[in-house]
């Protein structure tokens, strides 16, 4: 029998044992063909390769994530990751349907890659519903019965709106979910559950979610694994505490890792790899940590064809020089190495957006009187009690406190108290509608900005110093769209961002190195947490504990429920 490739000496990944084996592997028509530890002189090969003891792994396998995380296409995506060893991805592109709907996330997935990319169905968007948030597109059952006509849709993407599924028998969410179980009773239904927990994690559950990428605690992975629920750890979530109690409790067989938010500047150094090496680093079996980031998720997502080096499987795999510090020799899709030739950037690329999303910024241009906050016509008032928000300092969770915040001739002096103003403007020229919230975030003057504000991604700025807001609102609507920071009324950082206002298709190295700077000056504001962009950033995803802003107003995540800036005047 014929070969195309035999791969002798190498230490295999066997993922049905979770340990590695002396094997010789043979490929054939981009396939596992034998994974033997004998000569294989039964078998002719084309061509024959010396692994000299090196460890071989399966292709990692991410199986939620959003692509326009990493502000880019894609081709541009792809070419970035597969040389990090992710060669299969599961992605909800919800950013995109938000920003442009079904047509939008139609030319968004018509790309060739290297890497595999499946989609799911984006179940929110909105996240929430049209009284909370304005979007641009909007995915409800006719959309997703479209959707699941493409062969690559394998999932239902993460549902977010707990109360839409659990208290409204008449919400859009309610009835997307229903007619996907209806169409795909056996695909998976993915779920965001934060903070969610008794009751209440139940109520979601018996709706048909069967995941969670969440944060996580040592307390709610015990909890939602015994419940059923399929854990999907992204980076916040893993902790010493945490992968003691996988491993502990062999919780392996009911979870992977994800990378769900890579940023452009993250994922010029690595992408599910370093979640790996973080798990291993934080106590989790090296065997164990391989076979979360390989066999667990393609089980999950009912990839049988992928996950593991076995007779008949796809030939994906990642050659290793060591498992200590996981450094990647090279990477193998479809049984072929894919080297720097073939993930060298193109210089050029013919894009297949639409004239439309060059041109989706439709705000007004914001002058001085707009960031005069007037809260009465009383001359007698002289303080109003005001709702602020404080971010944590890891994670994008954030808290409501109050202040009381003097008023000047009816107007919010927020300018003197050390506090951000902090607007969201409706970006799609359908209501023109601005909500204004404090913060006290910045603890220096300047401004940060961007329309890649999840997930509705309406304008949104921040800012110390109202003439710093002004110049960089006046230029996110010149260059349709972008992430940038301003001070003392310069532009000190700017990411362009022209294709509907939330990717670029400039190459990750570029693009990473732009956004590398904006988040180096975000810091030098004084912005304090693990991941600036994506604290920022999610200031505005009415679905996240525990108050966000939209263009529609300040909210309580979890009730729903709007939130006054102004609490009471005095």
């Amino acid at each position: 029998m014929k070969a195309d490739t035999i791969f002798y000496n190498a230490q295999v990944f066997n993922v049905f044992l979770k340990k590695f084996e002396k094997k010789n592997i043979a490929v054939k028509d981009g396939r596992f063909l034998w994974v033997h530890s004998g000569q294989m002189t039964e078998l002719e090969a084309e061509s024959c390769v010396d692994m000299h003891d090196k460890f071989i792994i399966p292709g990692l396998i991410d199986v939620h994530m959003h692509i326009e995380s990493s502000m880019t296409t894609p081709l541009r995506f792809s070419e970035a990751a597969i040389r990090w060893g992710t060669t299969t991805v599961v992605a909800d592109a919800h950013e995109i349907a938000n920003v442009a709907g079904l047509e939008g996330l139609n030319d968004f997935a018509d790309a060739d890659t290297v890497l595999d990319i499946f989609y799911a169905v984006p179940s929110s968007v909105p996240s929430t519903n049209e009284t909370m948030e304005t979007t641009g597109g909007k995915i409800g059952k006719n959309e997703t019965i479209a959707l699941l006509n493409n062969k690559n849709v394998i999932c239902l993407g993460e549902v977010m709106d707990f109360n839409g599924l659990v208290n409204d028998e008449n919400s859009v969410i309610k009835g997307i979910v229903k007619t996907f179980r209806e169409q795909r009773p056996n695909f998976p239904v993915e779920g965001h559950i934060p903070k969610v927990k008794g009751l209440n994690l139940a109520r979601f559950l018996f709706e048909g979610i069967n995941s969670d990428h969440t944060q996580q605690s040592p307390e709610s992975i015990a909890e939602k694994i015994s419940s059923g629920v399929f854990l999907q750890f992204q980076k916040k979530s893993v902790s010493k505490e945490n992968m003691d109690v996988v491993a502990q409790n062999n919780f392996c067989e009911y979870g992977c890792f994800v990378t769900d938010d890579v940023m452009a500047d993250d994922l010029r150094n690595g992408h599910l790899n370093d979640i790996l090496k973080l798990a291993v680093h934080s106590g989790l079996p090296v065997e164990t940590a391989i076979y979360m980031c390989t066999y667990t998720p393609a089980r999950h997502m009912g990839l049988r064809d992928r996950g593991c080096i076995a007779p008949g499987k796809i030939a994906d795999m990642v050659v290793l020089d060591s498992i200590d510090d996981f450094s990647i020799v090279s990477v193998y899709k479809n049984g072929k190495i894919v080297n720097k030739i073939d993930c060298e950037p193109q210089a050029v690329i013919k894009s297949v957006f639409p004239d439309m999303l060059y041109k989706s910024i439709k705000c007004r241009e914001l002058t001085t009187e707009d960031l005069k906050i007037k809260v009465t016509d009383d001359e007698n008032v002289k303080e109003a009690v005001c709702n602020i928000i404080e971010i944590e300092k890891f994670g994008t969770f954030t808290r409501k406190t109050k202040r009381n915040v003097p008023v000047v001739n009816g107007v919010l002096n927020w300018e003197e108290q050390n506090l951000s103003l902090l607007i969201v403007m409706e970006r799609y020229g359908k209501t023109g509608q601005i909500t204004f919230a404090l913060t006290d975030i910045l603890k220096s003057k300047g401004a940060v900005g961007t329309t890649w504000a999840h997930d509705h991604h309406n304008l949104m700025i921040m800012g110390t110093d109202p003439s710093d807001i002004i110049t960089l609102q006046h230029k996110l609507l010149k260059e349709q769209g972008g992430y940038g920071v301003c001070a003392e009324n310069e532009i000190k950082a700017f990411c362009n961002l022209p294709i509907g206002g939330i990717i670029s298709d400039e190459p990750i190295e570029i693009l990473g190195e732009n956004l590398c700077r904006v988040r180096q000056e975000m810091i030098d504001l004084g912005y304090e947490n693990s991941n600036v962009v994506m604290s920022f950033s999610t200031l505005s995803l009415p679905v996240s504990p525990t108050i966000k802003v939209t263009d529609k107003g300040i909210f309580d995540s979890l009730t729903q429920e709007k939130i006054p800036l102004v609490e009471e005047l005095i």
